[in-house]
């Protein structure tokens, strides 16, 4: 049956300021700081000097995520010199939030779509198929010549396919399918003797459609003309194709009842998107974590507001493969209301129908939810040798922990711009947890500043590698004139 979209669980790398901190941070900013992670600060310089020689490009986005994923490092490093793996079942609760939604609203969505299943009667699947809810039939197609390229030829084959239908006007499905296999020229349904099998009305063209429609179940029709040429086609019975018919006609009765489900729980809700959502959706979809505290409605509903903060919840809980943030900015304003509507409030008006329902998640998935957090952060703390027992054993308190941890990830960095190191990522789940704990700021006006830095540090690096060229020892004069004979024959 067809499933409703909801939003999967996701892994997100990316921390930041919040939209309306931008006069906080103009009153309290060092000018030479683009971000503050715990104790420790970035400075423009340093993040200058490691952006501008490296192949990242010299773009505002480019220079604000790297300056984000040291704000992720650094909060991992500060949790794990204090000794916080971030192992409560609180903390893996906070981070996997999205999971355990899509678990829950799944769990409900089944419970209504066995409802909807329940309704449908099939002493009368027989027929709905007779009337054509659902289409079934095998055909034999002989191809013809682009209109006007060969009449004659055109003529010949269709007189063809009617001496053919003549002969199959009363086959049955073996026999037609006999001759399907010896004379259709589809490739795509030669092997099967013809057979499309089982499909919904109007996946075929306009006339292919008609055709099946003009006979009864088991009836073969005349010549069916298509842009593809001149088909014969044969009708399936119910009992050909019941079991198929069964599956097919329940998902497109599924589907349809899903349909009417959620425009009825949206009307009921009232749900009405803001005339200004379109550029406040593409804001956060470009920068998440500016948007994390905005409590900009977005879109409303009788029981409960869409804020900007929630929609950049469910915004970061995107795969990053899924590619959803980039397609929401280039969408046309117009598909803006239509994303909230159907991806984000659908979701909001199941999870609190889920509430209502008091659905849970049992305690065997819980914790399963727990420890794939759990082996999370410790995978990620292991493999930047930050965890918690690894900075103990190096340093003997929290002051100097805090600072071995700072180096360690200040060098990870610089490797990793180089590309000298594998990229690791700090899960959503995770960074979600460690913004919530601990302070992190990604000043704005430093990240103008560090492009402004990075790229002249990038121009002299480019002019000292071109005077570093030796010189060639071609002089750039004119070519050579052509020899004025013919060079003698061997």
């Amino acid at each position: 049956m067809t499933r409703t979209r909801l939003l999967p669980a996701a892994f997100a790398a990316l921390l930041g300021l919040t939209a309306c901190e931008g006069l906080k941070e103009a009153m309290t900013a060092h000018v030479d700081v683009v971000a503050r992670a715990g104790s420790q600060e970035l400075s423009v310089s340093h993040l200058a000097e490691l952006i501008g020689p490296s192949e990242i490009p010299l773009q505002a986005e480019a220079v604000r995520t790297v300056a984000q994923l040291w704000v992720n490092y650094q909060l991992l490093g500060h949790a794990a010199a204090r000794g916080d793996s971030l192992f409560t079942d609180a903390d893996a609760d906070q981070g996997m939030w999205s999971a355990i939604a899509q678990m829950r609203a799944r769990k409900f969505y089944d419970i209504v779509a066995k409802q909807w299943a329940a309704n449908l009667d099939s002493t009368k699947f027989e027929q709905a198929y007779n009337d054509g809810v659902v289409l079934a039939a095998s055909h034999i197609l002989l191809s013809k010549q682009p209109e006007g390229v060969s009449p004659e030829t055109n003529a010949k084959v269709r007189a063809e396919a009617e001496q053919l239908a003549q002969q199959l006007k009363n086959a049955t499905l073996e026999q037609f399918g006999a001759v399907a296999r010896q004379r259709t020229q589809d490739p795509g349904s030669k092997d099967r003797g013809g057979d499309y099998g089982v499909f919904p009305r109007g996946q075929m063209v306009a006339e292919f459609d008609q055709g099946i429609l003009s006979v009864p179940p088991g009836g073969v029709t005349g010549v069916v003309e298509t842009q593809f040429g001149y088909h014969i086609i044969r009708r399936h019975t119910f009992a050909e194709v019941k079991d198929q018919f069964a599956r097919a006609y329940m998902e497109s009765a599924g589907a349809a009842a899903e349909s009417t489900y959620f425009a009825g729980l949206e009307r009921s809700a009232n749900v009405q998107v803001r005339a200004s959502a379109p550029k406040l959706v593409k804001a956060i979809a470009e920068d998440v974590d500016s948007y994390r505290d905005d409590r900009t409605v977005i879109a409303t509903a009788r029981n409960g507001d869409l804020t900007a903060a929630r929609l950049a919840l469910w915004m970061a809980a995107f795969p990053a493969q899924t590619r959803m943030r980039q397609q929401v900015v280039s969408a046309p304003d117009s598909m803006i209301p239509m994303f909230v509507k159907d991806y984000v409030m659908r979701n909001e008006l199941l999870l609190r129908q889920a509430d209502s329902a008091k659905i849970t998640v049992d305690s065997a998935e819980q914790r399963q939810i727990r420890e794939a957090f759990r082996a999370r952060v410790t995978e990620t703390m292991n493999t930047l040798g930050l965890a918690p027992k690894l900075l103990a054993d190096s340093a003997a308190d929290q002051n100097a922990r805090e600072r071995l941890a700072a180096t360690r990830v200040d060098d990870y960095m610089a490797r990793l711009v180089r590309n000298e190191v594998q990229y690791v990522d700090v899960a959503e789940q995770i960074a979600l947890v460690l913004r919530g704990r601990y302070e992190s700021r990604l000043v704005p006006a430093g990240v103008d500043r560090v492009l402004a830095e990075a790229t002249k540090i990038r121009a002299a690096a480019d002019s000292a590698r071109a005077a570093s060229q030796p010189p060639t020892a071609v002089p750039f004069g004119a070519p050579p004139a052509a020899p004025t004979t013919r060079p003698p024959q061997p």
